[in-house]
């Protein structure tokens, strides 16, 4: 049975991963400081739902607390340690710098340190598509410089890889990281566009539409997600590899046992399409109140999934109809409408 550490356990994404792990029979301990960035009863109705599945065990406390940290995954002895935990948000970036360089930043040095103590087979971080920053050639590939970031919230997350990369070389810690790219579905974060859309939708209240509408993302649904995740782990990069070795399109370092991998659905979904999918799963028309880009923003973004698909024989399917149509569903359920 494989022994899986996740942080971020009660995150939207964190409690996906955990949920689709333990439905494969893994043994699987989460750990998450329940901060109040968004409702925190959000984040204990989806731990609800993991405690007391067979297989799960649980520890809240705080990345920053690094002694408290090494000890939970000592006592655990994880094979595998998915660091999902994260301040996140562009846009709270601006409100809140210092939550970012001590969560991101802090937190994560302090589980690079017990990663190494605890000489886990692999180590997998999350990052995201937001380190791009002002990259204009699209689809964006893992090998594209991310030396342009946008917001302190990609800066930071770009620092993460690098930090994790420096580990990986000097104590031939296997790591992947991956870029996600706008994840969605059931159990979102209420500060996302999904959210807050089809709440103002539901309740026929107009949306701020950014960008005046000519904005794109790669919409990827949380499902397919933890999919390409859970089949990256077996993906371990085990040896740097000399740079002849490294296949076209490839991230692995020639000097870590190291790579970072986008996980997107490799389409670019214009925002306009996004609403429509959400006012027919709705059954209503949106109101929409056009605005400027944001500070920090980025026009848009999409992911080549080649490596992803290289690596694991995935990619990510489900459509932005079919993904929202669940969302919408799940929304309406949680909310008793």
């Amino acid at each position: 049975m494989q022994r899986i550490y996740v942080t971020g356990a009660a995150g939207f994404i964190g409690y996906h991963l955990c949920a689709h792990l333990l439905d494969e029979g893994a043994q699987v301990h989460g750990f998450d400081g329940m901060t109040d960035y968004y409702d925190v009863g959000l984040k204990r109705a989806r731990l609800a739902r993991l405690l007391g599945r067979e297989g799960f065990g649980f520890t809240e406390a705080m990345l920053e607390d690094g002694a408290r940290l090494a000890a939970d995954i000592a006592a655990f002895r994880p094979e595998v340690i998915v660091h999902l935990a994260a301040q996140a948000g562009v846009r709270y970036s601006l409100e809140a710098p210092r939550s970012y360089i001590s969560a991101n930043l802090e937190g994560t040095f302090n589980l690079l340190e017990a990663a190494r103590d605890a000489g886990v087979r692999h180590l997998m971080l999350a990052s995201t598509s937001s380190v791009y920053g002002a990259n204009e050639s699209m689809p964006y590939r893992e090998t594209d410089k991310a030396d342009t970031p946008l917001s302190l919230y990609a800066a930071t997350k770009k620092a993460t890889e690098a930090l994790s990369h420096s580990w990986a070389h000097l104590y031939g810690l296997p790591t992947t990281c991956f870029r996600f790219f706008t994840v969605y579905g059931p159990w979102g974060r209420p500060d996302m566009a999904p959210w807050k859309f089809t709440r103002a939708i539901l309740a026929g209240e107009p949306i701020d539409v950014y960008g005046h509408g000519e904005m794109y993302r790669d919409f990827t649904y949380v499902g397919d997600l933890v999919r390409g995740v859970r089949l990256l782990m077996a993906a371990v990069p085990e040896r740097p590899a000399r740079r002849e070795e490294i296949a076209a399109g490839d991230s692995l370092s020639p000097v870590a046992p190291w790579r970072v991998v986008n996980i997107g659905n490799g389409e670019k979904v214009a925002l306009g399409d996004f609403i429509a999918a959400i006012e027919a799963a709705a059954g209503r028309a949106a109101k929409r109140n056009l605005m400027g880009m944001q500070k920090g923003d980025v026009r848009a973004t999409w992911a080549d999934n080649a490596l992803l698909a290289r690596l694991t024989g995935y990619r990510p399917e489900t459509g932005i109809a079919e993904g929202m149509a669940a969302f919408v569903a799940w929304f309406r359920d949680y909310h008793s409408l």
